[in-house]
């Protein structure tokens, strides 16, 4: 806000007239003592002091409004990203659904179902991220990290995930057929009712995996397996994966 502040009244020109002896100075004086006065007369104008009170209410009324609306402007953001991830479904490259998925999830917004099936996602961030029976099937998600996502009953075939962060991820019923684990953190992950066949596990890490209710391994790769949990590697010996000789970790 202004302060709006009133100004003495200026002196007489007689009176001003006597600050110089200087006739050159005189017209230059006589401009600034015009200017004084005017300044008098517009600080005593009490229309001034009201639009200076209107201009704060406006600024006041503005902020209102905007936190007021801000509701609406989220729901808006959140329309514009399900339109980048929709309009792009079913299309290779990213689209702009990296960063519209982020958005979404950072906003705590539900992402069950979403079809992003041949996507270019690699790096994305999707930690704690709600993803029940989403499509990620043949998506590229190299070096995704989805730590403590819900994938359960996700089709996640012939996706790649390699040296992607799933840890502590929910993948009950995930399908991996096919899909690239190389180097894929799947520690604490729970995997009862997933499927692996031809996955490539290769060097992923199991450390606390919940495996035990793994619906399929057939021709799966677990070599190199790190942090294998008691019994996994016999288990998928025998339900036809494959280790090529690197012993396991």
């Amino acid at each position: 806000m202004k302060i709006h502040v009133r100004k003495e009244k200026p002196a007489v020109w007689s009176e001003y007239r006597m600050r110089t002896k200087r006739v050159w100075v005189v017209p230059f004086l006589a401009l600034e003592w015009i200017w004084e006065w005017l300044a008098f007369a517009l600080s005593n104008w009490t229309f001034l002091e009201v639009l200076d009170y209107l201009e704060t209410f406006s600024v006041l009324v503005a902020v209102i409004f905007y936190f007021s609306e801000s509701g609406d402007r989220v729901k808006q953001r959140h329309y514009q990203a399900w339109q980048v991830v929709n309009t792009s479904q079913g299309k290779g490259g990213s689209g702009g659904r990296i960063e519209a998925l982020q958005e979404l999830n950072a906003d705590r917004v539900d992402l069950v179902g979403v079809d992003v099936s041949g996507a270019y996602l690699q790096g994305i961030r999707l930690g704690k991220a709600r993803l029940v029976r989403a499509n990620f099937s043949a998506a590229d998600v190299r070096e995704g990290k989805l730590q403590s996502a819900d994938l359960s009953d996700a089709d996640l075939r012939s996706a790649n995930f390699r040296s992607g962060n799933l840890s502590q991820a929910n993948l009950q019923g995930a399908n991996f057929d096919e899909s690239d684990l190389n180097g894929a953190d799947l520690s604490g992950t729970d995997l009862a009712g997933a499927s692996f066949n031809d996955a490539d596990l290769a060097e992923a890490d199991l450390r606390g995996a919940r495996w035990e209710h793994i619906v399929a391994m057939k021709s799966a790769n677990i070599t190199g397996v790190k942090n294998a949990p008691p019994g996994f590697i016999a288990w998928a010996m025998k339900h036809g994966a494959r280790n090529t000789g690197t012993r396991a970790q």
